[in-house]
């Protein structure tokens, strides 16, 4: 049983990353559907939070159906961390995560993200901090290192653990890589083999399949597998890989049936959330993904993105499932 803090999380947990203008409450919901054991808020500005930005405050709109659910934080100042980890506890998270890998120069060139990977005293510093003031675990996501030339990640994971953290995710790549090449899980593997080591450890980076999910859980050994961009349209792939590691096969796809009906709960539950016009609006961006592969689609996506009303898109989501046989499966 794997376990951060208090929290169970079965013997192989699946987590959805957290993800910039797309892990928000909606998608978490159907994620938390197709079988994610722990989820994520967007990273949160630490800033934001202090200076009580809309923004940054309706990020910590948090759900009971989501638990096991973390609030993550970005920031590049000692105090303002800390202040926003005091202002996430109080919203009753189940853990704060301390986000260390985000690549994008918005974020790493004000000093926060994966910018700490090149002081690691000071992340070991506002860790330490953080940890002291919020009775929630606190876990930590990071990456391999700044570039090729310091991959410290074996070090920094050991001093982490000193000071308190409860989880490690680690991103298979350095910041210079970006999103680019493959990820390389050797070094999350060295972390794991070290017997020091005794917090969970989780490995991110290229898992969009059941297969390889297989192979780098016995490859690497890791202790769960955090999925990002592979779950964007496509939440049925945590259920997906749970079904493949307990049987040996895989499950049949979802159906144009399965996919119209999640599209359709996303885009209900993001006009509860942000409201008519905003809903519809943030809603676009997710049609081509949930719709990936589907043969003859360009004239209803295009539609979809254009309508203003949420009748609307309900009607063409319709005819959708009256265009196309309810059983048509893409894989």
């Amino acid at each position: 049983m794997v376990k951060i803090g208090q929290i169970e999380l079965g013997d192989f947990p699946l987590l959805l990353a957290p993800m910039e203008d797309v892990s928000d409450p909606p998608f978490r919901a159907v994620c938390k559907e197709g079988g994610a054991d722990l989820m994520y808020t967007e990273f949160i500005s630490s800033e934001g939070l202090i200076r009580d930005a809309a923004k940054s405050r309706q990020k910590l709109d948090i759900f009971e159906y989501e638990r096991p659910v973390g609030i993550q934080l970005f920031g590049g100042d000692i105090g303002n961390m800390v202040q926003s980890a005091e202002i996430a506890t109080e919203v009753n998270p189940d853990l704060i995560d301390i986000n260390y890998g985000c690549p994008v120069k918005a974020v790493a060139c004000r000093g926060a993200g994966a910018a700490l990977l090149q002081d690691i005293p000071k992340m070991v510093k506002m860790t330490e901090e953080i940890v002291k003031c919020t009775h929630l675990p606190v876990t930590v996501k990071t990456r391999l290192g700044w570039d090729d030339k310091t991959k410290n990640v074996v070090e920094v994971a050991e001093r982490l653990q000193d000071i308190g953290i409860k989880a490690l995710t680690i991103h298979g790549r350095t910041r210079v890589q970006m999103y680019k090449g493959s990820a390389d899980w050797t070094l999350i593997a060295k972390i794991k083999e070290n017997p020091r080591m005794q917090i969970p450890v989780f490995g991110n980076g290229d898992i969009d399949s059941p297969e390889k999910a297989l192979e780098y859980k016995n490859k690497f050994g890791v202790d769960g597998i955090m999925i990002g961009r592979a779950a964007i349209g496509y939440p049925w792939i945590f259920n997906e890989i749970k079904h493949f590691l307990k049987h040996g096969e895989k499950l049949t796809p979802p159906t144009m049936t399965d996919r119209v009906r999640v599209t359709k709960k996303h885009l209900e539950f993001s006009i509860r959330w942000k409201g008519d016009r905003l809903g519809i609006f943030e809603m676009r961006r997710h049609y081509s993904n949930y719709f990936k592969g589907v043969p003859d689609f360009k004239p209803y996506r295009t539609r979809l993105v254009s309508v203003e009303s949420f009748d609307e898109v309900m009607g063409i989501l319709d005819e959708v499932i009256d265009t196309y046989p309810k059983s048509l499966m893409v894989a």
